[in-house]
């Protein structure tokens, strides 16, 4: 079992920065990718930013420039910074981690979101 938590969520004015973070835990052998999704209410989840367990990194188009991902490895965490915020990045915020367990199985999971509320 792997299990996903995030935090940071919350409410901020446009303009404003949030730091989201993510910690995986359980029987990791090793993580792949870990990456950020968004979803709003009546639409499918989207990618917002992963990264690679080599660091290479891929950002959705809407969020480039204005948010990082970052891993600390030694932590199982990921961390996503997000500055210049726009009401459109209003959504919930899921960690996706992905890679094999001790034991040899694969996993792919999902933390429960965090919710992002931009507004004045």
């Amino acid at each position: 079992q792997v299990q996903v938590v995030e935090s940071g969520g919350g409410l901020v004015q446009p303009g404003g920065s949030l730091r989201l973070s993510c910690v995986a835990s359980g029987s990791i052998f090793s993580i792949y990718a870990m990456g950020w999704y968004r979803q709003t209410p009546g639409k499918q989840r989207e990618l917002v930013a992963t990264i690679t367990s080599g660091t290479r990194t891929n950002y959705a188009d809407s969020v480039k420039g204005r948010f990082t991902i970052s891993r600390d490895n030694a932590k199982n965490t990921v961390y996503l910074h997000m500055v210049s915020l726009k009401p459109e990045d209003t959504a919930v915020y899921y960690c996706n981690v992905n890679g094999r367990r001790l034991g040899g199985m694969e996993y792919d999971s999902w933390g429960q979101g965090t919710q992002v509320t931009v507004s004045s």
